[in-house]
């Protein structure tokens, strides 16, 4: 190999790196921005807390506080809650991969206040708002004057599709 070609091949070299290194960023910077933004709600426990403004507003309006409006980033703090309760087949505000309720909610761009209401069982949203309004934590959840904004969603159990397990997150 002549001394042009040598430095022909390393110049190539060096060129071939700098482009590897700029697709590396480039995808690294992709990465993030789809990191950072917050998703939607899908599958089939999503959307419920539409369905859920009445319940929550009459529960609310007996103890002489205003209704909660629906929020999508609260669902969807919800709805992750709910899919990893599922597939641990167990209840908790903390998920497997060392996710607590403040990280989860805090991943979901949500500041501020906030409390969650868990639960699982075979029983609609009726039944749900029947417990949680006999349960003084839950109740109090719900009727802290603090909270202006909610999100529910539940999944069904992978083995048993009337089990569902249910997230609602309360925030301002």
């Amino acid at each position: 190999m002549t001394i042009a070609n040598i430095d022909n091949h390393q110049a190539q070299s060096k060129l071939n790196r700098r482009l590897l290194l700029k697709g590396a960023g480039l995808a690294a910077l992709v990465g993030l921005a789809a990191c950072s933004t917050v998703s939607q709600p899908t599958g089939e426990g999503a959307g419920v807390s539409s369905s859920t403004t009445g319940t929550l507003a009459g529960i609310r309006a007996s103890a002489g506080l205003g209704p909660l409006v629906p929020d999508a980033q609260l669902e969807q703090a919800a709805l992750q809650q709910a899919g990893y309760m599922a597939g641990a087949r167990r209840m908790s505000h903390t998920t497997g991969w060392g996710k607590s309720f403040s990280s989860r909610v805090r991943g979901n761009g949500i500041a501020g206040a906030a409390a969650e209401n868990i639960a699982e069982g075979r029983f609609d949203q009726q039944k749900l708002f029947d417990i949680w309004v006999h349960s003084p934590g839950h109740r109090r959840n719900m009727l802290d004057p603090r909270f202006t904004r909610f999100g529910l969603a539940y999944v069904r159990d992978g083995r048993d599709s009337s089990l569902r397990y249910w997230s609602l997150v309360l925030g301002r």
